[in-house]
């Protein structure tokens, strides 16, 4: 029984002002400017519009295509095109043929975290910690890992392990942070005043990741 006394999104608040943040990170930048990409530095392969289609991809692929029996097994999230999100041609980002426009982007990334946030309103944090799943091998986990104070697992190389719902929704607000710094570098990149503050908090802190600056 998901008891909802104590619903985890009073241990997520950051979650209700992720959106606002990220969009006045992008907001009245030209076609040009979420284009722009580099060689220069390895987090300058994807783009300002590549970056925010990750962020919102992210979000179903590990709350419906992962967890879906467990938070949604009614199937009652809403997403009717769950497989073509899931298994997109574009690597781990929407679907660039469909979703290319940065309005388009935006609507989607604000559904997913609303999305985020009604998994935050519906169950407490107790079921999420009690809830868990392994997670798929990736070079990058090993170091991920160590951003997540409990609720994961970590072993083998490439690592890999398991994962508590807990541990997710702080797994995907640590992404959205981190692709959010991504963002701010591409726009120093360009000479583009940043507008927010991106909290130190998740994996690009963690000692050992590329924080080169342009």
């Amino acid at each position: 029984m998901k008891d909802k006394s104590r619903p985890a999104i009073t241990f997520f608040p950051e979650f209700e002002t992720l959106y606002n943040m990220i969009s006045n990170e992008i907001a009245d930048l030209t076609e040009e400017e979420l284009d722009y990409i580099s060689e220069d530095w390895a987090w300058a392969g994807w783009s300002i519009r590549n970056q925010i289609s990750h962020m919102a991809s992210l979000i179903p692929r590990w709350l419906v295509s992962r967890w879906g029996p467990t938070i949604f097994p009614l199937g009652d999230h809403g997403l009717e095109n769950i497989e073509e999100i899931s298994f997109s041609k574009s690597d781990r980002r929407l679907n660039d043929d469909i979703y290319w426009e940065i309005d388009d982007l935006a609507f989607m990334l604000k559904k997913f975290i609303d999305l985020a946030i009604r998994v935050l309103e519906d169950n407490s944090l107790e079921f999420m910690a009690s809830q868990k799943i392994d997670r798929d091998a990736t070079p990058q986990w090993e170091i991920m890992a160590k951003a997540h104070p409990y609720g994961v697992t970590s072993e083998g190389i490439p690592a890999k392990g398991s994962m508590t719902l807990e541990a997710t929704m702080r797994h995907i607000y640590f992404e959205e942070i981190t692709h959010l710094y991504n963002i701010q570098r591409l726009k120093k990149a360009q000479g583009i005043p940043t507008n927010s503050v991106v909290p130190e908090v998740g994996y690009w802190i963690l000692e050992g990741w590329d924080r080169s600056e342009p």
